[in-house]
């Protein structure tokens, strides 16, 4: 049991990557909070996780208000008496199109979501962490944040301030022994497939995007899950501002 005792805020884990760093999470033993904006996708992950045999409660909240952050780290601390993990997994993004084409308001909720939830959650974990003598994060980002396609532009931008924003934590934070890392998922078999092909999902246009990755496939929630696992666990104790790609190869 890598996570035997740990307690874990996992957020956006009503589904796709969240929900399998999620699993992964209570497998290992850790008590995990299932963040999520829709109750009833936290709500199934919770009770998923329960009948496996691994502990762990919901909490619905929007990662990018400030309340509701601040909610989800009170009632983890409530519940559990102790806090070590926080994996700002919740994203979102705009369909695949060109950079003008993006709407003035998926172009905040983008940087909402993707960069201003680092930031609220530093804002109301660190403290903790310090008090109880270090901690970590773990920022799921994006190859998009290093290796950008184009139609993506602005949801690109917004991985790549994730990226930086969560290495320059390492590098601050690294004293209080608290650690900050990034994995780094091409696409994935997730809810927001669509999204970031721009067209239908079918397997015709799959093999497109499949082509762009030596190992010939896509990313999927497991894949991210164990790489989330190790950059949380003891053995990673002296892994602090990596980013780790989980990417099948893929260089363009």
């Amino acid at each position: 049991m890598r996570l035997q005792n740990k307690v874990a805020i996992v957020t956006g884990a009503g589904s796709g990557f969240g929900e399998g760093i999620a699993r992964r999470y209570a497998e290992e033993g850790a008590k995990v909070v299932v963040n999520d904006i829709r109750a009833e996708a936290a709500k199934r992950v919770t009770a998923d996780i329960r009948a496996a045999g691994g502990e762990a409660r919901e909490h619905v909240g929007d990662v990018s208000s400030d309340a509701d952050v601040a909610a989800m780290v009170a009632e983890t601390l409530r519940a559990f008496g102790r806090l070590d993990i926080v994996v700002n997994n919740a994203g979102t993004t705009h369909r695949n199109r060109p950079l003008l084409e993006v709407e003035e308001r998926d172009f905040d909720r983008i940087y909402a979501v993707n960069v201003k939830s680092l930031y609220l959650t530093a804002r109301h974990v660190v403290p903790h962490y310090r008090r109880a003598g270090g901690g970590c994060f773990v920022t799921i980002a994006s190859t998009a944040g290093v290796r950008p396609r184009p139609g993506l532009t602005w949801y690109n931008g917004s991985k790549g301030a994730a990226i930086v924003t969560s290495r320059s934590m390492a590098a601050e934070l690294g004293p209080d022994n608290i650690r900050v890392n990034v994995v780094n998922p091409v696409i994935g078999e997730t809810g927001l497939l669509e999204m970031f092909m721009g067209v239908p999902d079918t397997p015709q246009n799959r093999k497109r995007f499949i082509a762009t990755i030596p190992m010939g496939r896509l990313s999927t929630p497991l894949d991210v899950a164990n790489a989330a696992l190790f950059l949380a666990s003891d053995e990673a104790a002296f892994v602090n501002g990596v980013c780790l790609e989980v990417d099948g190869g893929r260089c363009v």
